[in-house]
């Protein structure tokens, strides 16, 4: 097929786009380098640097698009909603008019389990009530709303993967945020050298040691679940899959498989609660297993911290 990747410079956009050319695709990457890296743009793919809402210049002929060109910053989104509101509602909805100026019909959009806020239960199912609790989780379920819309007004066939935290490695595809809030990669630089220490925001919460658990998938998993769902799409219809562990891992189990891989240290300190955390977020993936097959393939907490230091630390 010939597919357009929009953020496709990016760290899970880069690796779909790596996954859809090793599987014979004809790959268009769209990303306008704000976040982005060139040099992740795969071998083999047409790259245009542009705005998404400048997409329809990369849309001749273009079968199916997934969409990773987003904001993805809660903290930042805070400070500035309107910076994401513009940006990934506003952007999404200039992709697709472009779309149907250009007769492409189908789409899979990645989406965010913020979308559901915070949760009543855990795991996570795509029933569960949605209520965001900031601008970037908003902003992503606004584009979920406008899916289903567009889905049911436009024939469009759409499939939106919602998940928490992606981490790990593909090759040398890896995590490069200019402002890094994820807890693995900030874990390993401690191991590098580049930070003294990794933070631990509370202690007494209900689970089994005290710090908060948190959902984490591979990014070749989530990868594959990409194209899964590119081939799952049925026109006139938004389907929505949840992709996560089912359990999850709390900040304590990451650090110290984070000391066992690197062979560091990496001091820990402990600080109070931040407002606002959940003790537990996972998500079910249930469904998307159930219905296209789908099975995380690297799923412990080990394989996902090896493959991301290696990829760092050129081991």
């Amino acid at each position: 097929m010939r597919l357009l990747v929009t953020g496709g410079a990016g760290y899970v956009g880069s690796v779909v786009a790596a996954q859809l050319i090793e599987a014979g695709h004809e790959v268009t990457v769209l990303d306008d380098l704000s976040t982005g890296h060139e040099d992740a743009v795969p071998e083999g793919a047409r790259f245009v640097r542009a705005d998404i809402r400048e997409a329809d210049q990369a849309l001749d002929g273009v079968e199916a698009v997934l969409h990773f060109a987003a904001k993805s910053l809660v903290g930042e989104s805070v400070r500035e909603p309107g910076r994401y509101w513009a940006g990934n509602l506003g952007g999404t909805l200039a992709l697709l008019d472009a779309m149907r100026d250009k007769g492409v019909g189908r789409i899979v959009f990645s989406s965010t389990a913020a979308t559901y806020g915070e949760p009543e239960r855990s795991p996570i199912e795509e029933s569960d009530p949605t209520r965001p609790t900031n601008p970037y989780g908003a902003s992503k379920l606004a584009v979920d709303t406008a899916l289903s819309a567009y889905a049911g007004l436009r024939g469009l066939g759409a499939v939106s993967l919602r998940y928490f935290n992606v981490a790990g490695a593909y090759g040398r595809y890896r995590e490069r945020h200019a402002v890094e809030t994820h807890l693995i990669p900030n874990v390993l630089k401690v191991a590098t050298g580049e930070r003294e220490s990794v933070s631990v925001f509370g202690t007494d919460y209900p689970t089994a040691d005290g710090t908060c658990v948190r959902d984490y998938i591979h990014v070749s998993d989530l990868a594959k679940a990409h194209l899964l769902a590119l081939g799952a799409i049925t026109p006139g219809e938004h389907e929505i899959y949840n992709l996560g562990s089912g359990t999850g891992f709390s900040v304590q189990e990451v650090i110290s498989v984070c000391r066992e891989v690197t062979g560091h240290e990496i001091p820990a300190v402990v600080g109070e609660r931040r407002p606002g955390d959940p003790a537990v977020l996972v998500a079910s993936s249930a469904r998307i297993q159930r219905e296209l097959g789908w099975k995380a393939e690297r799923a412990s907490l080990r394989d996902i911290v090896s493959d991301a230091w290696g990829a760092l630390s050129g081991k």
